[in-house]
């Protein structure tokens, strides 16, 4: 079990590394031969500035700092779509509600055996904790041991059978909201350059730049919108993914709390 457990996130931290390498490649050839491709700008030179309306182009001259706010941002949806399928696998077959109100039903009446079924059509995280819980449940009930050991014993299977489950709930999760920082600070990186780049601009004597001076405006407009666009969706999705995460750890935990009080009132003195 620790083994399989040591393996899958092995394989986990392997997939975020190849989707931060294949996204930043990605990234790089999307700025130099999309972004930058030449007929988007004026003359189809990209010393110049770009044609009107061309958000690619204008893209393009947001710097260097593009690529890799473009690279976050793929990291950051690619996450985000593998953690909405993750959690979905983990709700199991059905909804996690009616699930757990027909274990607590077969449980109340003793039909240990027919929760156990249920679990087993259901699966996901809720159902494999319940499984656990259900099947030290029996064996409690065939070993020699006083009540408040043999509860001891089910409570503490619900606990460890739980931290099984966790890690592999809340994958990923850290890169999701590392990258609300960062991307907003790497964006305001990208403003900084591009206002110093326009400052310079304005800073020659004589006429200014105005090609210089038009980059480095739009550096610091590109670079601030996708900074602060890629930070404000990695928030939403950080946030409903822990929500969800939430709701199946109450589920979790109002199962077994049932498992639990059924055993001690089955078993009174």
């Amino acid at each position: 079990m620790k083994n399989n457990k040591r393996s899958k996130r092995k394989f986990k931290v392997g997939f975020t590394a190849i989707v931060i390498l294949v996204t930043f490649v990605i990234a790089i050839l999307a700025y130099v031969f999309i972004f930058g491709d030449s007929s988007n700008f004026q003359g189809n030179s990209r010393a110049n500035l770009p044609l009107p309306n061309n958000y690619f182009g204008i893209i393009y001259k947001g710097g260097p700092i593009v690529p890799v706010l473009i690279c976050i941002m793929l990291v950051m949806l690619t996450i985000s779509v593998e953690r909405f399928i993750a959690i979905r696998r983990a709700e199991g077959n059905g909804p996690v509600i009616d699930f757990v109100k027909d274990i607590q039903e077969k449980i109340s009446v003793g039909n240990i055996e027919g929760a156990m079924a249920d679990c087993d059509e259901q699966k996901g995280s809720v159902a494999n904790v319940t499984l656990s819980v259900l099947k030290k449940y029996r064996e409690v009930e065939e070993e020699d041991m006083e009540k408040d050991q043999k509860l001891t014993s089910i409570q503490k299977e619900v606990e460890e059978a739980t931290a099984l489950e966790l890690p592999g709930l809340e994958q990923n999760l850290v890169i999701l909201s590392t990258i609300t920082s960062i991307a907003t600070l790497l964006g305001l990186l990208g403003t900084v350059l591009g206002m110093i780049r326009a400052f310079s601009a304005l800073a020659n004597a004589g006429a200014p730049d105005s090609v210089q001076l038009a980059s480095g405006i739009s550096e610091a407009l590109v670079n601030t919108a996708l900074g602060i666009g890629t930070a404000a969706i990695a928030t939403v999705a950080y946030n409903y993914f822990t929500t969800q995460i939430d709701k199946l750890i109450y589920s979790i935990e109002e199962t077994g709390f049932s498992i639990v009080q059924t055993y001690a009132a089955k078993h009174k003195r």
